[in-house]
């Protein structure tokens, strides 16, 4: 009768606890970071990962020319479609902004511009709206706000050149030569 010890079956050792507990971990962090596709079923997917999103456009008066990131779309009404992030915000897809732009059909109007932040380098990300009305007869403001990012890139270093490390000594010979690593 064998005894009651580890037995080893064909050469393989028995997985102790502590590494099924970390194996365990491991694999929860894993899920926790892929997450899961979140695009509910029956949306039109678009590129990147977003899906689309129907804006309604208005003006008044009617008939005003609507510019999407510097492309004409049409006259207003109309519905415009926009590829946004499945939580409602408008996507990153390199720039800082997404400009909507009402140009007017009549003389004494005004261009008005509906400017959205779309989260491009960490930065603040608005939601997509349903609706956007322009009202052609208000003036634009003084001066438009103009938004910067908050990074302004490292410092910059004006001293001698600095280096980091241990010194080497390479001699002996005329002149000692110290290299810092």
């Amino acid at each position: 009768m064998p005894s009651i010890e580890r037995i080893y079956l064909g050469g393989q050792r028995q997985i102790s606890m502590k590494t099924r507990a970390m194996l365990a971990g491991a694999l929860a962090v894993i899920g926790l970071i892929t997450g899961c596709e979140s695009i509910p079923p029956g949306a039109e997917r678009g590129p990147d990962g977003t899906m689309a999103y129907l804006v309604q456009i208005e003006s008044s008066p009617p008939e005003a020319r609507i510019e999407a990131n510097g492309e004409v779309v049409g006259t207003a009404p109309l519905t415009l479609k926009i590829f946004g992030d499945p939580d409602g915000t408008f996507h990153d897809f390199g720039s800082y902004f997404y400009i909507i732009r009402a140009l007017p059909s009549q003389t004494n109007h005004y261009v008005q511009t509906a400017t959205f932040r779309t989260g491009h380098l960490l930065t603040p990300e608005d939601r997509i709206p349903k609706r956007i009305v322009f009202e052609m007869t208000q003036p634009a403001p003084a001066a438009p706000p103009y938004y910067e990012p908050g990074y302004y890139g490292p410092p910059v270093y004006y001293g001698p050149p600095v280096y980091f490390g241990t010194r080497i000594y390479f001699g002996p010979g005329y002149g000692h030569r110290w290299r810092r690593w």
